[in-house]
């Protein structure tokens, strides 16, 4: 096995020169830090884990709690995965993903037996039974999700309430006067999942406040049943003009749905979801939507978390609740509605 001192001969430098290189730990020339690096490549040099975290007390790893739960759509929850051990990696940092279904339990582990520097959660709820643990935790924490208490932690969502207003009011613009919401399914309510009611519940407001007859529906996380609901939708609202969508199964659903009843959008039925751009490429969807932005909250998380790590007095620093701001990604799905009933 190469070992730091194979770095230090092969590069003409200390072996504590070596180590402060491959660490950055002090200050070494540009000049040197390249020799280092250079012998490391080239022997194939791979830090011990277990000896830099009992030399330096950082393990260069950050937890990630998160779970895929079967009443929400799995390929959404990747997304945020993914941008988190993706900004992980780059920053130097392996990501540590643990799924156990007793999440307090976990992050108790995790924290006190020192396995990580940090910890991103995920599947954040209302009233999240894990963060007092998190708050108390010597490690700092960040959550992608807004939870009733943000305190004590650093706190990454979009705007939910914002991302509804919005909906209702390009809508509006438009000329629709009935609109259908689709929402996750209620479970996810009942599991604390915020985001759900504080979408729902500004389209809600902002319906009322614009003069717009609104069907607001929970929808199902799995075909057929998603497809069969989004039937029953448009077969109890005929006259509906315009379908906002705060569930990516149900996203995904539509296309079919549609061709079956021989329905385009925009031409019988304008459609806007709530998901990212990337979902909308896999899974070919042409309607326009707010942009979830999971890669982009999953990397401000993990920023914010290696910022605490690394920089000095840096965890003394008040905590940041950052909500991004929707931006409505036009895919051509929305017009002003035909005159007639859309069937």
């Amino acid at each position: 096995m190469v070992t730091i001192g194979d770095i230090a001969r092969a590069a003409g430098v200390s072996r504590s020169t070596a180590s402060y290189a491959l660490s950055g730990k002090r200050s070494i020339s540009a000049e040197v830090r390249q020799r280092v690096a250079d012998a490391a490549q080239e022997l194939g040099y791979t830090p011990n884990a277990g000896a830099r975290a009992l030399a330096t007390s950082e393990t260069m790893v950050i937890g990630l709690l998160a779970r895929f739960h079967e009443d929400e759509f799995a390929p959404a929850m990747l997304q945020y995965m993914l941008g988190v051990s993706d900004t992980a990696r780059e920053l130097g940092y392996d990501t540590l993903l643990v799924t156990e279904a007793d999440g307090t339990r976990a992050l108790r582990r995790i924290t006190r037996s020192r396995m990580v520097d940090g910890v991103v959660l995920l599947n954040v709820a209302q009233d999240d039974a894990r963060l007092p643990l998190l708050r108390s935790a010597p490690q700092p924490g960040a959550l992608v999700g807004l939870p009733g208490d943000p305190s004590g932690v650093d706190v990454f969502d979009l705007d939910f309430e914002a991302a509804g207003r919005l909906m209702v009011d390009h809508m509006h613009r438009l000329g629709h006067r009935e609109l259908l919401l689709v929402s996750q399914p209620e479970n996810v309510v009942e599991r604390g999942g915020a985001y759900v009611w504080r979408l729902q519940g500004a389209v809600v407001q902002q319906a009322r406040a614009r003069g717009i007859e609104l069907h607001a529906v929970f929808g199902e996380s799995r075909q057929p049943a998603v497809g069969r609901s989004l039937h029953a939708l448009l077969d109890a609202h005929p006259t509906a003009t315009g379908l906002l969508l705060n569930n990516e199964a149900a996203a995904a659903a539509l296309p079919s749905v549609l061709h079956a009843r021989g329905l385009e959008a925009p031409r019988d039925l304008s459609v806007i979801g709530r998901y990212s751009d990337e979902f909308a490429r896999t899974f070919s969807l042409p309607f326009s939507s707010i942009e979830s932005a999971p890669d982009l909250l999953g990397e401000m998380a993990v920023r914010q978390l290696v910022r605490r790590i690394t920089t000095p007095g840096a965890r003394n620093e008040p905590h940041v609740l950052r909500l991004l701001q929707p931006e409505l990604i036009d895919r051509g799905s929305t017009a002003p509605p035909a005159s007639g009933n859309p069937g």
